[in-house]
């Protein structure tokens, strides 16, 4: 059976990582940690665990059981994982709300403007004066002596016990729509209640992530389980997939992040 076909082309190159995982832990008998993978990764992760019998078991963590991004490990049946062995840091810093306003996307940038890459970070969390960010352990003392600043604001990042992370639960609100076809530009012109035109031009400009990638393309095919984010209009998800109407067109259940 060819692995790949249940796969998109663009995907290949992590599923030829995840079997290069696979096979580095059964045959070494040693456990392998990732850094950080997003939920499709993640799913990924465990479509390939879940094929053909596998001698080893996955596990995830990304601080606690309500984040989103996590280090995987890849473990020999016989080996026990404890929460110490996903060299997690939790790292916190405050900010004066009524001088700053601060978003997860300007974090962002502050991190890759130190050369930080994506994959040694967990969860970002930003609100009410307080940023919270768990790091990859071999990072963390990197990040706490170089990022001193962001937008301005003096930032001192101190490590916390990973118990001090606040993430929120995430509460979906699902509908069930009808959609001329399952391109990106249809499925977000009806989740977002947009123009064609419009939605159209939102992909154009880069401002749509697939799985958390920038799709440039409005003919790009939605699959079921695909998480969409609209820049300024936030996060949804093709939950489902109901096949057709009378009328040819797609029966959809979608979910938007309240």
């Amino acid at each position: 059976m060819d692995i790949y076909q249940h796969f998109r082309e663009e995907e290949q190159p992590f599923i030829d990582n995840v079997l290069s995982w696979i096979e580095q832990a059964e045959r070494t008998y040693q456990v392998k940690l990732t850094d950080f993978l997003d939920p499709r990764e993640q799913q990924i992760v465990d479509m390939l665990i879940g094929t053909g019998g596998r001698d080893i078991n996955v596990y995830m963590n990304g601080g606690n059981e309500l984040t989103e991004r996590k280090r995987v490990i890849l473990a020999p049946l016989y080996d026990t994982i404890d929460n110490e062995d996903f060299q997690l840091t939790l790292l916190q810093g405050s900010y004066h709300e009524k001088f700053v306003t601060m978003t997860h996307r300007d974090v962002m940038g502050a991190f890759l403007s130190q050369g930080i890459k994506r994959q040694k970070l967990g969860d970002i969390i930003v609100g009410n004066g307080l940023i919270q960010i768990v790091a990859a352990d071999e990072i963390a003392p990197y990040i706490i002596a170089n990022l001193t600043s962001i937008k301005q604001a003096k930032i001192r990042l101190e490590e916390k016990p990973l118990t001090s992370l606040v993430v929120e639960q995430k509460n979906w609100k699902t509908a069930d729509k009808t959609v001329s076809s399952l391109r990106l530009d249809a499925v977000l012109k009806v989740i977002y209640n947009l123009s064609r035109k419009d939605a159209a031009e939102m992909i154009n400009k880069q401002l749509v992530k697939v799985n958390f990638k920038i799709v440039d393309d409005t003919k790009f095919s939605l699959q079921e389980g695909d998480l969409i984010s609209l820049r300024g209009k936030g996060r949804s998800k093709l939950e489902q997939i109901n096949g057709r109407t009378k009328k040819d067109n797609w029966n959809i259940t979608i979910g938007i992040l309240q």
